[in-house]
């Protein structure tokens, strides 16, 4: 896919003239999920890619009767042309899994592209934790309304009142929790229970010769269930810190990477971008999705790659729920450095990459840093703990 790219620079000559202060330029950006990084092209590549096509391969000579020969250098080296020789193996076979992936280009490119690395380490523009809610409309005015209305008050029809249940009650306690009780540990069997209930599967079938199905908790695309469960471990009874793997089927934890409990801090830290209210819970779940589980089905498909979105809101959803009816607490975040989880993990990002961060574990008895608690449901008016 190609950007421009508007690049805007201090224009002396306008301003003495009573002109424009600003002068722009449009710079094309390339985004190609084979490469590691953006790519900068100038018209002339601009002009020659648009001449190409993406599926037959075309001999370098017959090329060149309609492209420079510079230009075709020059797009070989930054590999957005790509060469039959052994010396473009490398790039050959990224594009290749590209392809064998059955990406949809668009959303190839928005995943690719919209990993972070190293966020949060400073004071870093993604991550706004430091800027209070008064800072942001200040900046930018009042958020939108936080309600919609299509008719007149008068032509609304009123519904009866809703029966209440256990679930209403689930529902008022669930909160975002930022305020973990770092002094304890999780016990056993709530950890059991919660992974259980909301990533383990119930059945696991053969839904034909070879194709094997999972009965999970939650609804999936295609009945795929592509998410996979990756744990850090900080502070659980019975099990030491480190990296885990979840096995669905078996219930079981796989052993990855141990770490002492400082190395896990850091490491929490740095999956969160920062966000050290997050990075203080007893576990972190990495919900990776495993694309080609999906793809397989959904070829090249428009709505493939929202439908595994969509599932991991499923997913969190659940585990808010799992945890606020054992009095734990949980937390979902999409504010994540994905390129530094899958460091960690070993995953190749084309074929598994994280797509959100949930954590739980024991509350504080005090609270500490603000949470969004305006029923009182977690906490009292002096802070403390229900």
């Amino acid at each position: 896919m190609i950007e421009p790219r508007e690049q805007l620079t201090l224009d002396l000559a306008g301003l003495f003239a009573g002109g424009n202060v600003l002068a722009a330029n449009i710079e094309w950006i390339a985004l190609a999920p084979h490469l590691d990084a953006e790519i900068k092209i100038d018209a002339s590549e601009l002009t020659a890619l648009g001449t190409m096509g993406e599926t037959s391969w075309t001999s370098i000579g017959l090329l060149a009767q309609r492209v420079a020969s510079a230009v075709i250098e020059s797009l070989l080296r930054k590999g957005l042309l790509i060469g039959d020789g052994p010396h473009h193996m490398g790039i050959r076979e990224r594009d290749e899994a590209v392809r064998a992936g059955h990406w949809r280009p668009l959303s190839a490119v928005a995943h690719y592209f919209s990993r972070w690395s190293d966020a949060g380490s400073g004071e870093d523009v993604h991550v706004t934790r430091h800027r209070t809610l008064t800072d942001l409309v200040r900046e930018h005015g009042a958020p939108p309304s936080h309600l919609t209305e299509r008719v007149e008050k008068d032509q609304r029809q009123t519904l009866s009142q809703p029966r209440r249940s256990a679930l209403d009650t689930l529902f008022r306690r669930r909160a975002t929790c930022r305020n973990f009780d770092t002094g304890s540990l999780l016990g056993e069997a709530d950890f059991s229970d919660l992974l259980h209930r909301v990533l383990g599967c119930h059945d696991v079938v053969e839904v034909i010769p070879g194709a094997m199905g999972l009965k999970k908790s939650n609804p999936s695309g295609g009945g795929l269930h592509p998410l996979e469960a990756y744990l850090l471990v900080r502070g659980v009874e019975g099990f030491a810190s480190g990296l885990y793997h979840y096995h669905v089927a078996e219930h079981a934890l796989e052993p990855l990477t141990p770490l002492d409990a400082d190395a896990a801090y850091e490491l929490a830290n740095r999956f969160v971008a920062g966000q050290d209210f997050f990075s203080n819970a007893h576990v972190l779940v990495v919900l990776t999705a495993r694309f080609r589980r999906t793809f397989w089905k959904y070829r090249n498909h428009p709505k493939a790659y929202r439908a595994i979105v969509l599932e991991a809101g499923h997913v969190s959803q659940n585990l808010y729920l799992a945890a606020t009816e054992l009095g734990l607490g949980a937390y979902v975040t999409a504010a994540i450095n994905e390129i530094d989880i899958e460091k960690a993990l070993g995953l190749d990002p084309l074929q598994e990459s994280p797509i959100v961060v949930c954590g739980f574990g024991p509350r504080a008895d005090r609270r500490t840093m603000l949470e969004f608690d305006p029923l009182g449901t977690v906490w009292d008016e002096n802070g403390r703990r229900r």
